[in-house]
């Protein structure tokens, strides 16, 4: 059967350096870090004492209060990326049909703060269980769809993906392809997460996974310098409209970018390390181009999973020379987590966004914080450093990978 096209025709952003479209963008070509000590919570005996949580971020603006206490903060994330995304689009909600619009989002976590909260709240008790009748509605994963379909009326697929990190990059594909068989007009997709609570800090200090570097807060996340030691978390939301291209051009929609494919694989090697050699992410990369139908050469700008972290840097990096070979040293390669933090589930969305953007707006945003040269990396490589570049970008990469293993890319073009 002939695949139909699928396009992107709205965005939206809720992140530590911008909270909305407009302001992420150029948080993103400014090289701004969201990094900075923690303020929801006493931090004096945790390891890492900062994060990228969310500027000015008051729930009120958004929500009366009664709706509020109803909704974990990554629901409410979702909400909101969601309406400016659907707003961006233009999308007429009153002609569409619903039946042929879903909600395929991403979820890594879900409603830690919920769950953390309410077995503060048991053990602090007397051993009488009063729970809160929202307690499972808030806290679980698939909620945050559910909410977007509720609030719009949206009837066709709606669910989450759970793969850690990877988690919005798989919803995105499984969008893509929803559209692509002509089961749909229209998905909502994207991720959310707010982690950066007592549980979340202090479950990923006890796997040493977290920077520590609490005496700079804001240099902290600093993808494939040598001086790395761990990612920085952060929260937020990125939500994207995918549609079928001529659905999408009859109603004279704006366009920015065609989803050209999507890949996956697992590393089957560990628990949270990737393999040593980046056979996982190789076939990754691999296999999104393959869907495709691109070459290697055909790819000028590649967002990656980039986390900071000793090992993870070092094998994506090697991974992408073997799949690119000389044709690397031509590409644009950066970690917009550099200035984001890592946003877990939300992370595919939020760097497909970076992806695009760059691709819309002829800039690829730096990699920052890079100071000491890691021996390790192949020195030929643009890691874009410290400083943003202009750049005709035809076709973007962006690379997600999370716990356990699981491996997602997908390929953005200029529409043609």
């Amino acid at each position: 059967m002939q695949l139909k096209r699928v396009v992107v025709t709205g965005m939206g952003a809720l992140t530590p350096i911008g909270n909305n479209l407009e302001a992420y963008w150029e948080g993103l070509r400014s090289g701004k870090s969201g990094s900075a000590p923690i303020t929801y919570f006493d931090t004096e005996k945790f390891k890492t004492k900062f994060a990228c949580e969310l500027k000015g971020y008051d729930p009120s603006d958004f929500f009366d209060r009664k709706e509020a206490r109803k909704l974990d903060r990554f629901t409410q994330y979702a909400l909101i990326s969601s309406d400016e995304a659907i707003a961006d689009s233009g999308l007429d909600l009153d002609t569409v049909d619903k039946f042929r619009v879903g909600v395929v989002w991403g979820a890594g976590i879900g409603g830690l703060e919920t769950f953390q909260n309410e077995m503060i709240g048991y053990a602090q008790g007397d051993g009488t269980p009063r729970f809160n009748p929202f307690f499972i509605p808030k806290m679980i994963a698939d909620i945050a769809p559910g909410n977007i379909s509720i609030k719009h009326g949206f009837m066709g697929p709606n669910y989450t993906t759970v793969s850690a990190c990877a988690s919005s990059a798989n919803a995105l594909i499984d969008a893509l392809n929803y559209i692509r068989l002509g089961h749909c007009d229209v998905i909502v997709t994207g991720g959310s997460e707010a982690a950066v609570t007592i549980a979340g800090m202090g479950g990923f200090n006890a796997m040493h996974a977290l920077s520590t570097r609490n005496d700079s807060p804001e240099t902290a996340s600093r993808p494939f310098d040598a001086t790395r030691d761990g990612f920085v978390l952060g929260e937020g939301a990125g939500a994207i409209i995918l549609e079928e291209y001529e659905h999408a051009k009859a109603r004279g929609a704006k366009i920015y970018a065609e989803v050209a494919g999507g890949g996956l694989s697992s590393d089957a090697y560990h628990m949270t390390a990737p393999h040593p050699d980046g056979i996982g992410v190789v076939k990754v990369m691999e296999n999104c181009l393959e869907n495709a139908g691109m070459k290697p050469e055909d790819v000028d700008a590649i967002n990656t999973h980039g986390t900071s972290t000793p090992l993870g840097d070092v094998a994506e990096l090697k991974a992408i020379s073997q799949v690119f070979g000389k044709h690397a040293s031509n590409i644009n390669i950066n970690s917009t987590k550099s200035m984001t933090g890592h946003l877990l589930g939300a992370a595919g969305a939020i760097e497909a966004i970076a992806s695009i953007l760059a691709m819309h707006h002829s800039i690829v945003p730096p990699t920052i914080n890079h100071s000491v040269v890691d021996n390790e990396i192949d020195p030929t490589l643009n890691l874009t450093l410290n400083k943003a570049q202009d750049r005709e970008v035809n076709v973007a990469m962006s690379n997600t990978f999370g716990f356990g293993g699981h491996n997602a890319c997908i390929l953005f073009k200029k529409i043609g």
